[in-house]
């Protein structure tokens, strides 16, 4: 294992684990380092135990390089190895898990992820996906660097050369957008149709009453250019917001809509979420909803998430053919491209 890749697969493993985000940075940031070297470099600052002048260079990132370099598994790798809580993956919902084509609900250092595009889709691609969606903010969400329609549109010309690289993996263009207080999408509406997947949640006035959220969340689902409706009542179990409880909708009707307009209900991996709950989940059920199980990741090991989300959902009795992300691309794509031709 040479430095970088036992670097990145300490942050990949701490990430995984919900680290603090400067103790996953540190490993990240010296991976970067380490490939900006000629590796000749890197082994003579090492012989000469000079490794800590590098910027962004530690004591445990040195110790880390000093391992790899002289053919030993770093210690630190072994030790966040060990630590590791492994997850109980039942055989139902790890058939289910195998069976995920891709991830349709990834972020990027471009809005508030903490990774570039290239580093998320490497990833997506070694997990064994075929397709990653790439969904940062829209511009109405300021607190996470959401995208403007110029650079949003700046992103869709990157992307475009990234899969030229990348083939046969494929990056697919999308976007989170907030559903604004009327129920409509924080993006206008020719960009939206220019993108290949399009999460639509909402992050603001989670309190507002019943009857108007449920407006809300129904006009949404009801816009052709919107196909996933993501983690549907905002709650927050974990972490500064751990207290956030789930805002108050009319989940028959919002869920009938899904239905109606052939829209899927986001299985939300991330652990602090675990949105929706079980019970909405059956309830979606009952109305024959398509779903998508996705990781919400903000950075690469967070795209591992998937399996908790496979893991709530296949005991309730949801399976392959109810996930859209189960399709081959072209399948998917082919649903996507549905919303708008059946209007």
């Amino acid at each position: 294992m040479d430095p970088a890749t036992a670097l990145r697969r300490i942050a990949f493993i701490l990430e995984r684990q919900n680290a603090a985000t400067p103790r996953v940075k540190a490993f990240r940031r010296a991976a970067e380092m380490v490939d900006a070297l000629v590796p000749a470099d890197l082994v003579a600052l090492h012989a000469a135990g000079h490794l800590t002048t590098l910027e962004g260079i530690g004591e445990s990132t040195a110790r880390v390089i000093a391992d790899a370099l002289d053919g030993r598994q770093p210690e630190y790798l072994a030790k966040v190895e060990a630590e590791a809580m492994p997850f109980a993956l039942s055989p139902q919902g790890a058939a289910l898990l195998a069976s995920l084509r891709g991830d349709l609900h990834v972020h990027s250092d471009w809005s508030d992820g903490g990774s570039p595009i290239e580093e998320m889709a490497h990833t997506a691609r070694d997990l064994g996906h075929d397709y990653m969606a790439l969904t940062d903010h829209s511009p109405r969400l300021t607190v996470a660097n959401g995208l403007s329609q110029e650079r949003l549109c700046r992103q869709l010309e990157l992307v475009e050369k990234l899969n030229r690289d990348l083939a046969p993996f494929r990056i697919l263009t999308g976007i989170e957008v907030d559903i604004n207080e009327d129920g409509s999408l924080d993006q206008h509406p020719d960009v939206l149709a220019r993108l290949d997947v399009v999460v639509a949640s909402v992050h603001s006035k989670l309190r507002m009453d019943k009857d108007a959220m449920t407006r809300r969340m129904v006009m949404a689902v009801a816009n052709p250019r919107m196909d996933i409706l993501g983690h549907c009542t905002g709650r927050m179990r974990a972490g500064a917001r751990k207290d956030r409880p789930e805002s108050e909708f009319d989940a028959e009707i919002v869920f009938a809509a899904c239905a109606r307009f052939d829209k899927a209900v986001e299985i939300n991996c991330r652990p602090e979420r675990n949105d929706p709950p079980r019970r909405l989940i059956t309830l979606a059920l009952e109305f024959e909803c398509r779903f998508s199980i996705d990781s919400d990741a903000h950075a690469p090991g967070q795209m591992a998430w998937l399996e908790y989300g496979c893991e709530r959902g296949r005991p309730l009795g949801v399976t392959v053919g109810m996930v859209v992300n189960t399709l081959p691309a072209p399948g998917l794509l082919a649903w996507t491209a549905s919303h708008e031709a059946d209007q």
